[in-house]
């Protein structure tokens, strides 16, 4: 038996592997948007000119907002394009709504959103992309990015309740005019602040819309080919409120391509934190960190740029973890129909291999255009699952006619050691709608002990799916607070220690998917016992335990507080 093999053998036991069997016969999510005051409906502005920009938004956010303890929910609204005579608005708000969880224990939990869109300070007129969230300037509060097709905007969050858009004073570039897709806050450079990495997709104008046409004549979106992509931009944190743009001097210029997806992490076990990009119709990009404020594309040498064919694919949101519990990042990496979905396996060192095959992803993700994904243990049996949102780019024959003929479902992902089955059928009220799925963010929302999931859809309503799958084994959330380090630990790796010496390793982000940002704090199945040992890897390179730590649904670690240890 391989080390892998062992591992997830083990985790199985430790982490419930009786999960299954204590089960109640339920569905694990349920849609719970109705009746709890998350009340959105996203716009595209689609009026039959097939503006690109219609098809690919939008994303949201969970973030704790306000630092009452729970996660509050941030959607990112579109609007219209082109502004007609009479005054019709260009474009729409974020809309901002805060959870107001009323927690007197299980289940006396209820669960309840206000829209507090109108006194946090965010403006109307922009056609919304995605939200990244970070706390930059390390004040306890998380501030958010929000990408979008024209400029974008940096929002302070001011602590009290209320955003400022702080974009100008933070730095000329933040605000780039060209259309952003997703962002990513990470500390690349080690200084103890986050650095933000833009993705940008292409150089669309509605002046200049090209006219393009599906195998039968028939108008269709065009794809990004028809376009010139949109470089990417990196931004050096100063640590005093401000941003550098450091994209030429750091080797990212390099020819642009049509970025979709971003996420940082350290994916060669060197302790530095890389940056990899899912590009569309062109070779996606693992960009090493060097360490002294360069990168370096390795994607075609460490296989993650093409298919294994050596074809690139369209590909749009990325997933970064740990699903054999081997210490390391793999990468999940959504594709359009027919392509397949792509399972980049580390196998150490920045060396990957295309596992799509040999873990049946392949055969699920066929049929699907997959956007927004996350890794997440949704059973609590200590395996990182998949979450996949889908929803098409050009016509779907069998819809031909429909009022959205982009619709697909959405898929759920059961890690079963090695492969992957397809767990969407246990909730067909969840997983059996078809809708035009873009955005995925995971947190526990509710603050019960299992990672519940946010879904968006173009032109449709946000979803939020509360996991309803084991209510006898609950986890634990690990909430990080930096004092060296960023004051959130983005980029941190925390690992759960088992009984056997071996570590269960999860890192610690907001980034990933698409268009979306998730929990920052890391979620643990179940332990299997009332106290628990952890220890972290700051990003800045100090490692601390904990031991005998009582295991509740939230457990808070602030760096200092620890036993130090030596770097490994």
């Amino acid at each position: 038996m391989t080390a892998v093999k062992r591992r997830f053998a083990y985790a199985a036991l430790v982490f419930g592997g009786w999960a299954l069997l204590l089960a109640e016969d339920r569905p694990p999510f349920r849609d719970a948007s109705a009746g709890i005051g998350l009340h959105f409906e996203h716009v595209n502005g689609a009026e039959g000119e097939y503006h690109l920009p219609e098809i690919m938004g939008a994303g949201g956010a969970m973030f704790d907002y306000d630092s009452d303890g729970d996660l509050d929910i941030l959607l990112i609204q579109g609007g219209t394009l082109v502004k007609e005579p009479g005054g019709r608005p260009a474009a729409g708000t974020p809309r901002l709504f805060r959870n107001d969880l009323v927690d007197s224990g299980s289940p006396g939990r209820k669960l309840g959103f206000t829209d507090v869109t109108d006194r946090t300070g965010f403006a109307a007129g922009d056609y919304g992309m995605g939200a990244a969230s970070g706390d930059y300037d390390n004040d306890g509060d998380p501030d958010l990015y929000l990408t979008n097709y024209g400029p974008n905007r940096l929002y302070r969050n001011d602590g009290r309740g209320r955003f400022t858009d702080v974009t100008l004073a933070a730095g000329q570039a933040l605000r780039d005019p060209r259309w952003s897709s997703s962002a990513s806050f990470t500390d690349y450079d080690a200084d103890g602040d986050l650095d933000l990495f833009v993705a940008n997709y292409v150089d669309f104008s509605v002046a200049d819309n090209k006219i393009c046409t599906d195998p039968t004549g028939i108008r269709d979106y065009c794809g990004p080919r028809q376009f010139r992509p949109a470089p990417d931009h990196l931004f050096r944190n100063n640590g005093n409120g401000t941003f550098t743009d450091v994209t030429e001097d750091s080797g990212l210029a390099q020819s642009p391509r049509a970025g979709l997806g971003v996420a940082g992490a350290d994916l060669n076990g060197d302790r530095r934190q890389d940056f990899y990009v899912a590009n569309d119709a062109d070779a996606n990009r693992l960009w090493l960190n060097k360490g002294d404020g360069t990168f370096e594309d390795v994607g075609l040498l460490a296989g993650v740029a093409f298919d294994s064919e050596g074809r690139p694919e369209g590909s749009m949101g990325i997933a970064a973890g740990d699903p054999d519990n081997d210490g390391d990042v793999d990468l999940f990496v959504t594709n359009i129909t027919r392509e397949t979905h792509a399972f980049y396996e580390n196998r150490g060192s920045g060396l990957f291999e295309d596992r799509r095959l040999a873990t049946g992803l392949a055969a699920l993700t066929r049929p699907y255009t997959g956007f927004g994904t996350e890794w997440l243990d949704y059973d609590n049996d200590g395996r990182l699952d998949l979450m996949v949102a889908n929803g098409a780019v050009t016509m779907i024959e069998a819809l031909r006619g429909d009022p959205s003929p982009f619709r697909q479902v959405n898929l759920l992902l059961r890690n079963t050691g090695g492969r992957f089955g397809d767990a969407s059928a246990a909730a067909p009220a969840v997983f059996g709608v078809a809708e035009v799925s873009r955005g995925t963010a995971v947190g526990d929302i509710d603050n019960d002990g299992d990672v519940d999931v946010l879904v968006t859809n173009n032109g449709g309503p946000a979803r939020l799916l509360l996991n309803e799958s084991q209510r006898n084994i609950r986890g634990t959330s690990v909430r990080l607070v930096g004092v060296a380090d960023n004051a959130q630990g983005l980029g941190a790796r925390v690992g759960l220690l088992l009984e056997d010496g071996t570590i269960v390793w999860r890192r610690a982000h907001t980034d990933g998917s698409y268009l979306s940002s998730s929990d920052p704090r890391v979620h643990f199945g179940d332990v299997g016992r009332p106290s628990a040992d952890f220890v972290v890897e700051w990003p800045r390179g100090s490692r601390e335990t904990w031991t005998d730590v009582a295991v509740d649904r939230v457990v808070t670690l602030k760096q200092g507080t620890g036993k130090p240890e030596q770097r490994r």
